[in-house]
């Protein structure tokens, strides 16, 4: 049995950190959103666990959190039995986009149906949150809300499908990084239209601070024509959102050629349709 997921990549359209925990980690609350940018998950029966990378640059190690998702989902199920992975990479590491975290949740729906396993997205749930922060919510994609280290999934009602454009500068941010790096305030950036976004990102101020080239990218996606501009997660990804796929492309179109970053237009991806598209058929 073979199967074929997309691993969808995210951003936070908000992201507000309410503090320290005593675990270490940082209390947040942030509303997740996927988008049609996805790696792609490829599982194959086999009789140990492997797992292949045709990104060269990328591990395929025991610390990558597809093989640790496919540990935990063996440990906890009780099963004994392997597959064959080989991941596709779209998604740039260290980009703010969860895409580490896209490849693990893919893992955990693709191995359940291939170990014929009784679980549902929601039954996956603890053994995700095991694995790292943001991958519970890429069980259940379109639009959610976070809470905790992100692991805790409240999923909302779909907005309407909305156009961004994604800047990728040449660099990855790692996020222990911008978090030791979140004492200053956040600097005042207003929207294209004059107005304070509605949305904001309390790691910006970090990420900026260790990256000035950051604020850059945001205020060329305003100049660009954005109704707003934040970075995605703890970076390095700034995505602008946009009236309409038109406005978008030109965007795009006039954002190209910057030495500083390399511009891609996606789509918000409803829930409805991460369903079809990233699920086995039997959790549709």
């Amino acid at each position: 049995m073979t199967l074929a997921l997309e691993a969808f990549g995210k951003v936070n359209r908000r992201l507000l950190v309410l503090g320290k925990r005593p675990d270490g980690y940082h209390e947040i609350d942030t509303i997740f959103q996927t988008i049609d940018l996805a790696d792609r998950l490829i599982l194959e029966s086999a009789p140990d666990l492997t797992l292949s990378l045709d990104d060269p640059r990328l591990t395929a190690g025991e610390d990558n959190l597809v093989l640790r998702a496919a540990r935990a989902l063996q440990k906890t199920a009780g099963v004994s039995k392997g597959a064959a992975l080989r991941l596709e990479k779209r998604i740039p590491w260290g980009a703010g986009l969860g895409g580490g975290s896209a490849d693990a949740a893919a893992a955990l729906h693709g191995l359940a149906a291939l170990w014929e396993l009784p679980a549902t997205p929601e039954a996956l749930q603890p053994v995700a949150a095991s694995v790292g922060s943001d991958v519970a919510f890429f069980l259940h994609g379109g639009r959610a809300r976070g809470t905790g280290r992100g692991e805790n999934v409240e999923p909302l009602p779909d907005a309407p499908d909305e156009w961004l454009v994604l800047l990728f500068p040449p660099f990855g941010m790692a996020t222990p990084d911008v978090y030791r790096a979140l004492d200053a305030p956040a600097p005042v950036l207003r929207t294209a239209s004059g107005v304070f976004a509605r949305d904001r990102n309390d790691l910006e101020a970090a990420a900026e601070r260790l990256r000035p080239e950051l604020r850059t990218l945001r205020e060329a996606l305003l100049s660009a024509g954005a109704v707003a501009a934040r970075l995605s997660g703890s970076g390095s990804t700034v995505f602008g959102l946009f009236g309409n796929e038109a406005e978008a492309r030109l965007a795009a179109t006039l954002l190209e050629g910057r030495k500083d970053a390399r511009a891609t237009v996606v789509r918000t991806v409803s829930r409805s349709e991460f369903r079809r598209r990233a699920l086995p058929s039997r959790f549709v």
